[in-house]
């Protein structure tokens, strides 16, 4: 039973953040694109989370969970990704001011940020993030100002952009 609730949650978390990134409207995400390859992008990102000092606590593996699953489930018809990971992390300071501003922006936290190809074009890799949209008092907006400065400096870094 615990192994199917953690399925299902991580179905549901692929169906929330991830697919909504084709959709026309993106304010709700950041997505950025690269031709280099997954596994240097993958290595890159977690230089430049741990260069700020933060750890890197969960990284799923998210296409090959939708892979086994969908053979389980009977449900297999095609490979939505090539390769698809989310690197899950979180910033004491920043998600203190964040919390301190506004206790229910705690649904910011953890950080993910999410890398993966599509099976259409493997040598084009996409990396993103769930935009934390300004919200609430003047202080909570700015503490979630600080969230996507972070998520955008780490992802930015890890693609050499400046």
């Amino acid at each position: 039973m615990k192994r199917a609730t953690l399925l299902f949650f991580m179905f549901g978390f692929v169906v929330a953040v991830l697919q909504p990134a084709t959709a026309a409207d993106s304010k709700h995400l950041t997505l950025y694109t690269t031709k280099n390859d997954f596994d240097s992008v993958k290595q890159d990102l977690e230089i430049a989370i741990t260069g700020r000092g933060l750890v890197v606590d969960h990284t799923s593996h998210i296409s090959e969970m939708l892979e086994r699953t969908g053979k389980d489930l009977g449900i297999a018809a095609k490979p939505i990704y090539g390769k698809a990971e989310s690197l899950q992390f979180c910033s004491a300071v920043v998600s203190r001011h964040t919390m301190e501003a506004d206790p229910s922006n705690i649904v910011f936290c953890p950080y993910i940020i999410v890398i993966y190809t599509l099976p259409s074009d493997p040598k084009k890799v996409y990396v993103g993030y769930r935009e934390p949209l300004p919200a609430g008092s003047p202080a909570s907006r700015k503490a979630l100002g600080e969230v996507k400065t972070l998520l955008d400096g780490i992802v930015r870094e890890a693609l050499g952009m400046p």
